[in-house]
């Protein structure tokens, strides 16, 4: 019954003109973890600025809430991605993760500056427009092939949407992020940008005019002195560099900015802009094995004792979860008994195994009903895309497990803080 009843659902999407098998939407919450300050809750909500549409952009939290918490609602919601920020005694650090089962990359942001402190440098600041209603384009840079570094890059990679380049329009080229990878230093730049275009081959006063169509004339006798004078400018404000210049391929935002038409391409950086260094990779949501870890090593041996250590441990969970079920399955025999006694006792007619197993046929029947209503409330409910799955990371092995952490917090300056496993 259910499946014909998700078959169904599968044909009215289909007729509906939806895609069933279509990548869906990343969508990111960006959120803090315990007591930040005004700066690093500034840089939140930066973050969340950077990553519009597809964010929550108003999400607030509160001092109760715990991991588990916005895994609860990150399915409905469609949320893909979590950023969460911390600050400890040893600086900022970062971490994202993949709903829900991971992995977890661990940063360290070791510098900042917020996207008010970048306008403010700025001789000739622009009010943002349109530009964050449609997502920025990712550009990666210097990142190599070691498993760590790709598996970053993917990471990286879904968390914002896919470009088709066959059905992309130029329009929607409004913003850029771009990360590079220092691999002297192991430091990523984050910088966030702006595309804007300006006319080439012209003087800077003409390309007031075509921009703006309303130039300042203070200071000038009339607009031919107004071009004239602007006609002795300086070489560089005449000409653009070939690197930065560009046909249009279709009509862009902006006056004049039609399609075949020359064009020098500007970055104006928005911010926020930040500097991250890699700490460690784990394989489940904010917890699990260790795949990757830039200060702590094991060897073969460690490793094969850790990995023992690990099974054994979860043998043992597995047997107390058997025990306590079968302490329930006793519990519940003994109340069935003492409720059977407690029948005879005042006088009822003892039970007849018919009448019970016509008790369990109706038990079924009501779980049944029951699980068909949960998949009518969940006919509208998206669904995590499983092409994103990161179970396959090649020759990345754990290098330590959870337990190890406090030997990572006792004399490293990027000690982690923030949400506990038990949060989840």
């Amino acid at each position: 019954m259910g499946k014909a009843r998700k078959k169904n659902r599968t044909h009215k999407k289909v007729e509906e003109g939806e895609n069933p098998n279509a990548v869906k939407t990343p969508k990111t919450f960006v959120m803090r973890s315990g007591e930040v300050g005004h700066s690093v809750m500034g840089l939140v909500n930066d973050i969340r600025r950077l990553m519009e549409p597809n964010t929550a952009t108003k999400l607030r939290e509160r001092k109760n809430n715990r991991l588990r918490d916005f895994v609860a609602v990150a399915g409905p919601l469609g949320v893909t991605h979590f950023v969460i920020l911390s600050r400890t005694e040893h600086g900022t650090n970062m971490r994202i993760s993949r709903v829900p089962r991971g992995p977890t990359l661990s940063f360290q942001v070791k510098t900042y500056s917020l996207a008010k402190d970048i306008i403010a440098m700025q001789k000739s600041p622009k009010s943002p427009g349109l530009e964050f209603q449609v997502a920025p384009l990712l550009v990666l840079n210097n990142f190599g092939d070691s498993n760590e570094m790709k598996l970053m890059s993917t990471v990286f990679q879904n968390m914002f949407p896919p470009i088709n380049i066959q059905t992309m329009q130029l329009a929607d080229a409004r913003r850029v992020v771009l990360l590079n990878y220092n691999s002297e230093t192991k430091h990523i730049d984050f910088r966030h940008y702006n595309v804007a275009v300006k006319p080439v081959g012209i003087s800077k006063s003409i390309k007031r005019v075509i921009t703006t169509g309303v130039p300042d004339l203070q200071g000038f006798e009339d607009i031919s002195d107004y071009v004239l004078r602007g006609a002795f400018a300086s070489e560089s404000d005449v000409e653009d560099g070939p690197d930065s210049t560009v046909t249009l391929g279709q009509d862009f935002v902006g006056r004049n900015n039609r399609r075949q038409d020359q064009r020098a391409i500007k970055l104006v950086e928005l911010g926020p802009r930040m500097e991250l260094r890699l700490v460690k990779i784990q394989a489940g949501m904010c917890d699990g094995d260790i795949l990757y870890h830039d200060i702590v090593k094991r060897t073969p041996e460690e490793l094969k004792a850790q990995k023992a250590e690990r099974q054994k441990k979860m043998q043992e969970k597995a047997a107390r979860r058997k025990e306590q079920e079968q302490n329930v399955v006793k519990k519940k025999a003994e109340k069935a008994a003492e409720k059977e006694a407690h029948r005879i006792a005042t006088g009822g007619a003892p039970r007849k195994p018919e009448d019970e197993e016509e008790e369990d046929t109706k038990g079924k029947r009501k779980r049944a009903a029951d699980d068909e209503e949960e998949e009518d409330e969940e006919e509208d409910v998206p669904e995590y895309n499983d092409s994103d799955d990161y179970s396959d990371m090649g020759d990345m092995a754990p290098q330590f497990s959870d337990d190890d952490e406090g030997e990572f917090s006792g004399e490293d300056d990027d000690q982690m803080e923030g949400f506990s496993d038990d949060d989840e």
